[in-house]
């Protein structure tokens, strides 16, 4: 089976974490759609590599969610799952308000003018309707607002479940301008209240603010199951 994708040659440096990259990009931008077979071959053809770094890419990409190797079948591209999106999620509306709270009264004027640089970027991406970084955007914002909180084994928690969400709201923000442009206020709103000093406020709205994708992603998923 051909892959649906514009040929990517790879040079022959750190080719495993090269080729998963190219791969986690497919996946992530929905070109490569769930339930897709990953045929060894036919990748290490399409990136111009030996089959060994393939595999490599695959077992990492497995880690992260994204592909699971079935006996007897190979790798696919994992099913999006509402039990994975439910649990994923709650953790990070867990989390992530803790880190907000410890975070938020330590941010400096550079961590401000870096979220608001953020902020225009995400809203440049929006308006041109450049949905491929969405997802990387929302990522490095989120990243920010927490990097002061001082809890690194928690921050490590915290950024594997970005990662391993970064799928699903990159689907989310897909939904609907109305995801994305409420998405972009929330964002906005939440870097104004760290600024104001109102962190009680900023990390209920945080709360709420994944709540509010998680739901919208479940619906999602429910309604197209139906389908």
């Amino acid at each position: 089976m051909n892959l649906p994708a514009t040929s990517l040659r790879l040079s022959p440096t750190t080719v495993a974490d090269q080729a998963a990259d190219a791969l986690r990009r497919k996946i992530m931008s929905g070109e490569l759609p769930e339930g897709f077979q990953l045929r060894q071959d036919a990748l290490a053809s399409e990136f111009g590599i030996s089959r060994i770094p393939v595999r490599e890419a695959l077992v990492q990409l497995e880690g992260e969610g994204l592909v699971r190797i079935v006996p007897h079948k190979g790798a696919v591209v994992s099913e999006l799952s509402v039990d994975e999106i439910s649990e994923l999620f709650m953790l990070r509306a867990l989390l992530e308000p803790v880190l907000l709270k410890k975070s938020a009264p330590r941010l400096t004027a550079e961590d401000f003018a870096q979220l608001d640089a953020i902020l225009a970027e995400y809203k440049q991406e929006l308006d041109a309707q450049r949905m491929t970084r969405w997802g990387e955007l929302n990522t490095r914002l989120h990243d920010v607002l927490m990097s002061r909180a001082g809890q690194p084994r928690t921050l490590a928690i915290v950024a594997t479940l970005l990662q391993q969400t970064d799928r699903y709201t990159r689907l989310q923000l897909s939904l609907s301008v109305d995801s994305c442009r409420r998405a972009e206020e929330e964002h906005e709103a939440l870097v104004n209240l760290c600024r104001a000093g109102e962190v009680r406020a900023a990390a209920a709205l945080l709360k709420r603010h994944i709540e509010h994708a998680c739901e919208e992603l479940e619906q999602f998923i429910l309604s197209r199951r139906r389908q």
